[in-house]
Parts: structure tokens; sequence; C-alpha cells
């Protein structure tokens, strides 16, 4: 299982764990929303930049299938879908072949490319939080009307609603086209992003939303994007691959912060309960040690530029 399934995994027990009750039913859908990190295919129905409905996506995805999912196989919330026993992935909730009775156990409304601030979206073209929650509601309003009210609302209620976002706003805006940081410093642009994504949980709260796991930040200085960018090594034809420092301090900064910003949330409301998803520990370890990950490359090597 990818370590990012596992990670989110261990933070859905520890929901399952400590839920609002003892006596609280077990999660019953799961609602997921984002960017390609949760994407199942929502960008193969928009004009967005980053599509993943080609090859060499889906080599792993039974039948070899792209599906949209930016990713060889199946993503976190599949595993999870099916940890639970709830379906064998989760669809977009785009694609029309979505039916009423699909929604009443999950569906994902992320968008590859997606982002908490607006900038991101004029480059990417993705679905934002806002539209990603009118859609949810939508889809809401199609379970009521398939299994009444009362019925919906349990649903959602005891759902799990999944966030992943962040990272394509700090490499866009403010590592890679530093719009941003000629106006703000990475606590401050942190902290524009956390009072975006605290307004989308509150959204998602005020419609019946009471179990949230929020995704941390990825260390973005080892993202291979930004390993590129950063280690072109002046009058000489190759790279040193090495993880961008600074960028990751940024990262682990804006955890921090979110990590903050969740436990606020759970005092402010008692009838929900919010876990922090620490991808950032697992991707490091990943890099570190690649080798108890199938993997004998490492970022640390040297490759010639051409």
């Amino acid at each position: 299982m990818p370590p990012l399934s596992s990670l989110l995994l261990f933070s859905l027990c520890h929901l399952l764990h400590h839920s609002t009750t003892t006596s609280a039913p077990p999660i019953t859908a799961i609602y997921v929303f984002g960017d390609s990190t949760v994407d199942p295919g929502n960008n193969n129905f928009l004009p967005a930049t980053f599509k993943a409905n080609h090859y060499p996506y889906g080599i792993d995805f039974p039948g070899r299938v792209p599906t949209g999912r930016f990713c060889d196989g199946l993503i976190a919330p599949d595993f999870m879908a099916g940890s639970l026993g709830l379906k064998e992935a989760i669809p977009p909730y785009l694609d029309p072949a979505v039916t009423d009775r699909d929604l009443l156990t999950g569906v994902s409304f992320a968008s590859g490319g997606s982002g908490l601030d607006d900038l991101t979206l004029k480059v990417t073209r993705a679905l934002d939080l806002t539209t990603q929650i009118a859609y949810f509601k939508e889809a809401l309003n199609r379970m009521e009307r398939t299994v009444g009210r009362e019925k919906a609302t349990w649903t959602v209620q005891n759902a799990m609603f999944l966030i992943s976002v962040g990272t394509n706003d700090m490499v866009i805006n403010y590592f890679d086209l530093p719009t941003r940081a000629l106006q703000y410093s990475p606590s401050e642009y942190s902290d524009f992003l956390l009072y975006r994504l605290r307004s989308t949980i509150q959204l998602l709260y005020n419609v019946g939303a009471r179990r949230f796991v929020v995704v941390g930040l990825p260390p973005v200085g080892c993202l291979p994007i930004q390993v590129s960018l950063n280690s072109i090594i002046p009058g000489l034809h190759w790279l040193q691959r090495l993880c961008v420092d600074s960028q990751n301090e940024d990262s682990r900064l804006h955890n921090s912060k979110l990590q903050s910003l969740l436990n606020d949330l759970e005092s402010q409301h008692s009838d929900a309960r919010f876990v922090y998803a620490d991808i950032y520990a697992i991707v490091q370890d990943m890099i570190n040690r690649p080798k108890c990950y199938g993997n004998d490359s490492s970022l640390f090597t040297f490759l010639p530029f051409t």
C-alpha cells in the first residue's frame, strides 16, 4: 500500500477511536476535496491545465487504464474506501456515470491543480474549493431526493471529509512564480492560506460535516520540480539533486500552524473531530530510506543536464 494511503488510514483509525461519542456509528462515506493528490479524474471533464487521463498514468490501475488519477494506480481515498468496505474506488463527482446511490458512500470533488489562493486557479484552471463545496451541496440535494433528508443528513454527519490542498499555492505563487513572495513572508503567506482553509472547513461544518482529516504539506523542497529548478550549478552542465532546505522549512512552519488551526477548530466545535495527517514525515522518510520502499534510487544523485 502506498505510504500516503497508509498514513491516512492511520489517521482514519485515530478518528474512529476518538469519535465525538463512544456510541458514534462507523464512517458512512468519504467525501474528498482538494488537489491532484486526491483527484480521481474530475479534471477529465474540465478545461484544466493539468490532466492525467493518458499514459503512463494508470499503469498499475486495474485494467491498466489511465483514469485521471495523478498516480500509477489507486490513490489514498480509494484505499481508505476499500478498507472501510464502502467501495473499491472513490469516483470523481463530475463523471456522468456517477449515480445518486454512488454519492451515499463517497465521491471526490477534488481537482488537480487546485489551491486556496485565487492566483493558483488562474494558472491551473482547476476547481477552487468554493466550487467544490458548491458541488457537494448539489450532491447533498441529490442524496436527499434519493433517501430523504433524515438519512442524507445522518450519512453526512457520519462521513469522513478528507481535505488535501496547499502545495500548489506554495509552489506556484511563492517559490516558482514568486508573486506572493513580494507581498508576504513565508509565515504571512501560510496565515493567508490557512485563513482560506478555515473558511472552507467552516462551510463544510455548516452543511453537516463533523469528521475531518486534513493533510499537511509534504517537504515541498524535495518535489522533483523544485529539486530540478533549484539545483542547477552555474557554469556546469549537470544537476546536483538536492532538496531545497528553505522550502522544506516553510512547509514545516505551515504544518505547525495547520495543527494549531485544527486544535482551535476542535475547541470551538465540541461535536466535531479534526485529525491532522502528517504527510511530511512519511515522504521525508521515503527520501531518506528509499530501499525500505522498494526503490534503489535516491534524489541525491548526479544526473547529466541536457
